[in-house]
């Protein structure tokens, strides 16, 4: 085999090398995502199981935000908690964390 043909084959090796680790870094970042926990959105009421729940009716327990289909849902959440939490999370739904409140910014004097 002459030089220059010598330095193809490298060459050739080199690039099929430099492919094999690609696409085992590929592979890898695929079964990293496969392993990440799916994220599911709340959208029935916890307590009127199967009603849609109304974005704009929550309340916040334990650092997490719980959406109910109507106000008496809301109030009977309320006396329990963490009954409807555990049952939500249970269901493998991802409840939405609090918001935190933007600091008090001091007024001018």
């Amino acid at each position: 085999m002459n030089r220059t043909m010598k330095m193809v084959v490298v060459g050739m090796a080199v690039v099929l090398a430099g492919l094999g680790v690609a696409l085992a870094q590929e592979v890898q970042a695929g079964a990293a995502e496969a392993q990440a926990p799916a994220i599911v959105k709340q959208t029935t009421c916890p307590v009127m199981e199967g009603a849609p729940i109304n974005p704009g009716i929550y309340a916040d327990a334990n650092g997490k935000r719980v959406y109910f289909c109507c106000h008496a849902c809301q109030s009977e959440f309320k006396a329990n908690p963490e009954k409807y939490i555990e049952k939500l999370e249970k269901q493998g739904i991802t409840l939405d964390k609090t918001p935190v409140a933007p600091a008090a910014t001091p007024s001018p004097s």
